[in-house]
């Protein structure tokens, strides 16, 4: 079951967080009652809250990559620790464009149940990417 829990797993990355950041492709690879523990402030925890998310990642980072340091699994969840960095060039988190080069680390969990991802909880550095943005404003 962990092989093919990391295999959904990179799945996700590879098709919504790199790629053609395709987050429709999430219908499929997420629950329908997925629940997300680690949102931004006013965004709803469920599969409509992540996808805005990715959508507001990508409208501010267009160029987002993200490269995979350590994945390990243990049953139904997966662990993640990677590196999300691109070209701020829309305007996120009410910043305006900047054109800054920036990185943040995250680590993922995700539950996975039936071959879909069900949870996700996480840290993120969002705060080296604030003040990346914020810099010199």
């Amino acid at each position: 079951m962990s092989e093919a829990n990391m295999a959904l797993m990179r799945e996700f990355i590879q098709v919504v967080q790199n790629g053609a950041h395709d987050v429709e492709a999430m219908d499929r690879l997420f629950s329908p009652d997925f629940v997300n523990y680690d949102i931004l402030p006013g965004l709803p925890s469920d599969l409509e809250g992540s996808k805005e998310l990715h959508r507001r990642l990508f409208r501010g980072v267009p160029d987002m990559k993200t490269v995979v340091h350590h994945m390990a699994a243990d049953g139904s969840k997966i662990w993640t620790y990677k590196t999300c960095s691109g070209t701020h060039t829309g305007e996120f988190l009410g910043i305006p464009v900047t054109g800054r080069q920036v990185a943040w680390k995250v680590i993922d969990i995700m539950a996975i149940r039936d071959g879909r991802i069900t949870e996700h909880w996480g840290v993120s550095d969002i705060g080296a990417l604030l003040v990346a943005l914020r810099a010199g404003a």
